[in-house]
C-alpha cells in the first residue's frame, strides 16, 4: 500500500507521473492509481510500453466504460490489447483526450523483463511530453548481487557504471545507476525527479534501501522513497 504519507506528490491533483526502471513498477503503478482513485479523483492508468493487463474490469475501452469505472471509484486501464495478457500504448489521440479529462495519470514507460534493475537503451524509455514528474524505481533485491544476474540492459549498465558484468551491486553502484543522466534519470529534462527502491520488506533491505537514499541525496541532490507490498498486492 501507498499513499500521500510514503509518496507526498500524491497529495497533489493534475500530476502526469511516467515510472521507469525495474523492480515492481506495475504494482507501483496500480498501488498509485488506486491510492487516488478512493480519493474520488479520475484516475488513469496507462503505458507508452506495455503494461500488464489489470483485473476488476478496469481495462477501458471506450469512452462509456472510461466513465463508468470512474463513477464507480475506480481508476481506469488504457491500452490496445497485446499477447501474453499484456496491453500496449493506446491510439495517441484516444490517450491524450482521456489525459485531457483525469485528475491523476500513471504511465509505465519502461520494461526490464521482471528484473530489479535496468539502465535503458537508445530508444528507452518512452516518456509522454505532457509528463511532468518521472519515477525511477528499482528493486532492492539486486543489491549484493552480481549485475549480469539482476540488471536488464546489461550491456548499457556495464558501460554506464564502468564495471564488469560480473560486478557485485552495491548501494553505491545502484544510485550512480539511477542518478546517472544515461541511467534513471534519462530525458528527464525539467520534469521532476525521484526514485522509488521496492522490496524493502526486510530490516537488511531497508537499511541497505536507507544507503542508497542518503548516497542520492548527498551525492547527487535527488530525493527518493522506499516501499514494499505483500504478496497479495502484487501485480
Amino acid at each position: 500500500m501507498v499513499d500521500a504519507s510514503i509518496l507526498p506528490f500524491l497529495a497533489e491533483k493534475g500530476h502526469i507521473v511516467s515510472l521507469v526502471g525495474g523492480g515492481g513498477k506495475t504494482t507501483l503503478l496500480y498501488a498509485m492509481a488506486d491510492c487516488c482513485a478512493k480519493k474520488g479523483w479520475r484516475t488513469l492508468a496507462t503505458t507508452t510500453t506495455h503494461i500488464l493487463c489489470p483485473g476488476g474490469g478496469r481495462w477501458a475501452q471506450t469512452d462509456a466504460r472510461l466513465e463508468a469505472l470512474w463513477r464507480s471509484g475506480s481508476y481506469a486501464v488504457a491500452g490496445s490489447a497485446a499477447p501474453a495478457g499484456k496491453l500496449t500504448a493506446p491510439a495517441g489521440q484516444q490517450l491524450a483526450d482521456w489525459i485531457s479529462r483525469s485528475e491523476a495519470v500513471f504511465v509505465e514507460a519502461d520494461g526490464a523483463k521482471h528484473l530489479p534493475c535496468k539502465v535503458p537503451a537508445e530508444h528507452e524509455p518512452v516518456l509522454l511530453p505532457q509528463c511532468d514528474i518521472v519515477l525511477a524505481v528499482a528493486g532492492l533485491s539486486a543489491l549484493g548481487k552480481p549485475l549480469e544476474q539482476v540488471c536488464f540492459r546489461l550491456k548499457e549498465a556495464c558501460r554506464v557504471l564502468s564495471v564488469a558484468p560480473d560486478t557485485l551491486l552495491t548501494p553505491g553502484l545502484l544510485a550512480r545507476m539511477l542518478a546517472d543522466p544515461q541511467g534513471g534519470r534519462k530525458n528527464v529534462g525539467r520534469r521532476q525527479f525521484h526514485v522509488v527502491l521496492n522490496q524493502a520488506d526486510t530490516s537488511r533491505r531497508r537499511m541497505l534501501g536507507e544507503q542508497v537514499l542518503c548516497i542520492l541525496q548527498q551525492e547527487y541532490g535527488i530525493n527518493g522513497f522506499l516501499t514494499f507490498f505483500q504478496e497479495g498486492e502484487r501485480a
